[in-house]
């Protein structure tokens, strides 16, 4: 397998110009697995299930008034992963809220093509330096139930579940998933 450190890929700050690269990127995903929840009086288990037919998502488009690129605040950064074609491999966009010293993971995609090679990994590491120059306590992010892949790469990475909402996507395209949440200390 070739990884980031095998291949030539920058690693930036998003600029401006990078906006619409970051509105085409693929973040779509295909699974044969989800995490079924299951809710009890005392809290929730999650049990991993295969699916079959597996399951496609596609992600609907943002809107271009909250393009990731376009921030001006302090607390809010996103970064590129360029591609050795000078194509946006991914990005990550984050947020960080000093009165609880929390970063949010609110996006991070790779494209298909690009995926498998630390990427997400990379970009993830920037965001914890980002984190740690905020002085976060912690990262968190949300999740949902059917994204088996990005769950599995979250935990890897050191995130492990702290939460769960199962009406966050009620009136959306995603109307049936529930919102997983996961935190992971800034260390």
């Amino acid at each position: 397998m070739t990884t980031v450190d095998d291949m030539d890929y920058a690693f930036r700050t998003a600029r401006p110009e990078d906006a619409q690269a970051i509105e085409a990127l693929d973040g779509s995903f295909t699974t044969r697995t989800i995490f079924h929840v299951a809710v009890a009086e005392d809290g929730f288990t999650l049990k991993e299930i295969p699916v079959d037919p597996p399951i496609h998502k596609v992600f609907p488009p943002e809107d271009a008034d909250d393009s990731p690129a376009a921030e001006e605040d302090p607390n809010d950064r996103a970064f590129v992963a360029v591609g050795p074609d000078g194509c946006l491999a991914g990005f990550t966009a984050v947020s960080y809220a000093p009165w609880n010293r929390r970063l949010t993971i609110e996006d991070i995609e790779v494209a298909p093509a690009h995926r498998g090679r630390g990427i997400g990994r990379a970009l993830m590491g920037h965001a914890v330096e980002f984190a740690r120059e905020r002085g976060a306590g912690h990262i968190w992010l949300e999740v949902s139930n059917i994204n088996a892949p990005a769950i599995h790469a979250y935990r890897r990475m050191g995130f492990i579940f702290c939460g769960l909402d199962m009406s966050l996507y009620d009136g959306t395209s995603s109307s049936g998933e529930h919102a997983l949440y996961m935190s992971m200390p800034c260390l």
